[in-house]
């Protein structure tokens, strides 16, 4: 999902993986086009892994006019608990600006499971602050939660984010943040860039909150990822 803009680890961590990691593809008087695809050793969210620590391979894509943009990312997923479970399909829109050296993005994303698992379904409506200082860079995102199925009293969220570059084309990051009853979570990692290709590798958990050993867990991840 296209939120703050820190790196690939911290879209790792926030959302869904990798939808922040793009790059123009087409551009037509201000039409920006873009797409991207990952593989990670285990697709985390929020500190919970959505694959059941196995593999996945993701990938989306971008349309942005003027800060205005659209976009869908989509991931193979398996939760122990549901047998069926196999895709995540988000589809989201907002608007993205800078103010007084702060960038803000406003905007909701859909997170839906077609076919096998409509009632998880669920939506969020979110406001991403982001300040860079050269040296470094911070943000903080809420995230409202929208019944759009079955699923009433659909938790919020929010969390703080920082990332600095480091020599060599290395970045570091951390991510802390609450997901309401399923914990409070947090990341840090490394990122490194390669002509078109970032690697991650980060340290993910989840203290499990109310909902105890359902997300309480921790993770290594490695990740790979490229634009075109």
């Amino acid at each position: 999902m296209k939120l703050i803009k820190l790196s690939l680890v911290a879209a790792l961590f926030t959302t869904t993986m990798y939808a922040g990691n793009e790059a123009v593809v087409a551009q037509t008087d201000g039409l920006e086009i873009s797409a991207n695809v990952a593989l990670t050793s285990n697709y985390v969210w929020r500190g919970m892994t959505q694959t059941d620590d196995s593999a996945a391979v993701q990938g989306g894509a971008d349309i942005e006019y003027m800060g205005l943009y659209a976009g869908v990312w989509g991931s193979n997923i398996s939760w122990t608990n549901n047998d069926e479970s196999s895709l995540e399909a988000d589809l989201y829109l907002g608007y993205t600006n800078e103010i007084a050296g702060f960038s803000y993005d406003l905007g909701f994303i859909a997170y839906t499971y077609p076919n096998v698992m409509d009632a998880n379904n669920f939506g969020e409506a979110y406001l991403g602050l982001d300040y860079d200082f050269g040296i470094a860079s911070v943000g903080a995102k809420y995230s409202l939660g929208v019944s759009i199925a079955d699923w009433e009293d659909v938790p919020d969220s929010w969390e703080v984010t920082a990332s600095a570059p480091l020599p060599m084309d290395f970045s570091v990051d951390a991510v802390y943040g609450d997901y309401d009853v399923y914990g409070a979570y947090y990341l840090v990692g490394v990122n490194y860039s390669y002509d078109k290709y970032d690697f991650t590798l980060a340290y993910t958990a989840n203290d499990g909150g109310d909902a105890g050993s359902t997300a309480e867990q921790d993770n290594i991840v490695f990740s790979v990822g490229t634009s075109f």
